[in-house]
């Protein structure tokens, strides 16, 4: 991504409603694999390190550590977390074979940098059999918008072209689904009217009380998940699957 945009996400991805949103869903799922301590967890394409701050302070007991391709985020991820980050890439990850029990990447596979075959063959490559691929995923080609040029966005999922993904790589899709479900009808209206041609990525600072509000309406989604209810659209696609 460009320098700035690095620079937005480690500013903001404790604080603004999507970021902590896409955390505490992901931790979620995390928590639900009833994985025993000391699982070995990766975050590839960790980013400036919010998701594995958020991880860590979760008390959750695993092992995790990060890789982030940018050095100076990665860099900023270490010293925000005290995690082992590495330097690298997903398309050619620096494990051995079964080096972790879970791999999460978050809205890294839709990078215009990332080879999508290759990035999931590596991480099916480092998981343990029966281990656990985690990813959030920018959701609707034609949602498409100048965010997507700041941050580098190449590809958007649906529910069925992720799971035809991860079943190419050799994965087992155990699920599949949407998230921010319930406020897509605002993003819809966004990204299709100002946000083909805002100077500037979504990553910005929102005021506390609609922060607060969205978030809101997120937890409801995630209360909502735990219930096993969620609705066949939204922002993002969400998918865990298993190396056989």
């Amino acid at each position: 991504m460009q320098r700035e945009e690095y620079r937005r996400m480690a500013a903001l991805e404790e604080s603004m409603w999507w970021y902590r949103a896409l955390h505490a869903g992901v931790l979620q799922r995390i928590q639900r694999l009833g994985l025993v301590a000391g699982s070995r967890l990766l975050d590839a394409g960790c980013g400036t390190g919010g998701f594995l701050r958020y991880l860590k302070l979760s008390g959750l007991p695993v092992l995790p550590q990060g890789v982030e391709y940018d050095a100076e985020a990665a860099a900023v991820a270490r010293d925000k977390t005290g995690l082992p980050v590495a330097v690298g890439s997903v398309n050619s990850l620096a494990y051995a074979e079964g080096s972790f029990d879970v791999v999460v990447s978050n809205d890294v596979l839709s990078h215009a940098a990332v080879d999508e075959a290759v990035a999931l063959a590596e991480f099916r490559r480092c998981l343990v059999p029966g281990g656990r691929l985690l990813l959030s995923l920018p959701a609707y080609a034609w949602m498409a918008s100048a965010h997507d040029r700041h941050v580098h966005n190449a590809r958007r999922y649906t529910a069925g072209s992720a799971r035809a993904a991860l079943e190419r790589a050799g994965l087992q899709v155990e699920a599949v689904g949407y998230w921010n479900s319930l406020l897509f009808p605002l993003m819809l209206l966004h990204r299709l009217t100002a946000g083909q041609t805002q100077q500037e990525s979504d990553v910005k600072p929102f005021p506390p009380l609609l922060d607060r509000l969205f978030f809101a309406v997120t937890a409801l989604e995630r209360a909502l998940a735990r219930l096993g209810l969620g609705l066949p659209f939204g922002g993002s696609v969400w998918v865990q699957a298993r190396k056989p």
